[in-house]
């Protein structure tokens, strides 16, 4: 590129002079107590950042430390259940050896035995929620009861629940397992006709 003389001569770098930075128009000149105030507003920013950094750490530990503990509540969830049944453990447990020794005395004294196990976990199961499905006697509910057949009686109405087989168990609102029932039916109604 070639120079004009006028361009030449009002170069700074032929001139030997430090050249000054370009100052666009649009620059605005602050005063000191508006500096001032644009440093206390950045202060209080970095503050503002360093206290987000802090609580967005500290949420991060607060997730972990509750995932943590949900696990824990997970993996202990039955502690004090078991806690309870121990004792009934040791019960069979003694019961067991008294039935090993073969004495006919013991016989009796077994069969007590038993029944006050059987009370004592039944009472721990209902101390922790568990229910008894009532069915006998009771209308045939697919959503309680499973029905495995059906029987001709005059004794029960159709429909209701001539026998339970096996208990089907609630724990609180939630069903477990349902209770395995025979149906009854009228005398003669599914039968063909003659």
């Amino acid at each position: 590129m070639k120079h004009t003389k006028n361009e030449t001569q009002n170069s700074p770098h032929e001139a030997g002079d430090v050249p000054e930075p370009a100052v666009p128009a649009e620059t605005v000149i602050l005063s000191s107590r508006q500096v001032e105030e644009l440093q206390k507003r950045a202060a209080k920013a970095d503050e503002s950042w360093d206290r987000l950094l802090r609580t967005t750490a500290d949420f991060d530990n607060f997730k972990k430390r509750a995932a943590r503990e949900r696990q824990d509540a997970a993996k202990f969830a039955n502690e004090g259940l078991i806690q309870k049944l121990i004792p009934i453990l040791d019960n069979f447990e003694m019961a067991l050896a008294a039935a090993g020794s073969g004495n006919a005395e013991n016989i009796d004294s077994l069969k007590a035995g038993v029944a006050m196990i059987y009370q004592q976990l039944k009472a721990v199961l209902v101390e922790a929620g568990l229910e008894e499905v009532e069915a006998g006697g009771k209308p045939f509910d697919p959503n309680l009861h499973e029905a495995v057949s059906q029987q001709e009686t005059d004794g029960v109405p159709d429909g209701h629940v001539a026998r339970q087989l096996r208990k089907g168990y609630r724990l609180r609102e939630r069903l477990l397992r349902p209770a395995t029932v025979v149906v009854a039916k009228k005398p003669g109604a599914g039968s063909p006709a003659a």
